[in-house]
């Protein structure tokens, strides 16, 4: 694969488009880290991240992607789509490592009203996700 962001993004949208949660596994590094509402810390690990893009993907209606911004390993792409009816604009900033594989993505999305929603959402499905994790160990 490619290190200069062309394939993940091939790979990426394929991801999003389908929905293919394992294939979005297959994409994350060692370790990756996620910054997104309602988390002010960054979230690390391949579990915890590939859980919460999960819901993300599967949360958000119609994401559609407008544009792209590449600079080598470092990505921006701008998304719109709706979550409880509501329309919203967010931008994804990936980070990839040498093997294309995702190491860091920051998501910010807009309206608050629509963040607010994702996060009603989202926070539910974290607290169960946290409380089997914590339940195992």
């Amino acid at each position: 694969m490619g290190n200069d962001g062309s394939e993940f993004l091939k790979r990426w949208h394929r991801i999003v488009e389908t929905l293919d949660l394992d294939a979005l596994g297959a994409i994350l590094a060692d370790a990756p880290t996620l910054g997104a509402p309602p988390y002010w810390q960054k979230l690390t690990g391949r579990e915890v991240v590939h859980h919460l893009l999960g819901i993300i993907l599967q949360t958000i209606e119609g994401l559609t992607y407008q544009r792209e911004w590449i600079n080598e390993r470092e990505l921006a792409l701008e998304f719109t789509g709706k979550v409880a009816g509501m329309d919203l604009q967010g931008i994804d900033l990936i980070t990839i490592d040498q093997a294309g594989r995702l190491v860091n993505i920051d998501v910010m999305i807009r309206p608050i009203n629509a963040v607010q929603a994702l996060i009603e959402h989202v926070t539910p499905q974290m607290t169960a996700f946290f409380a089997a994790r914590s339940a195992e160990h």
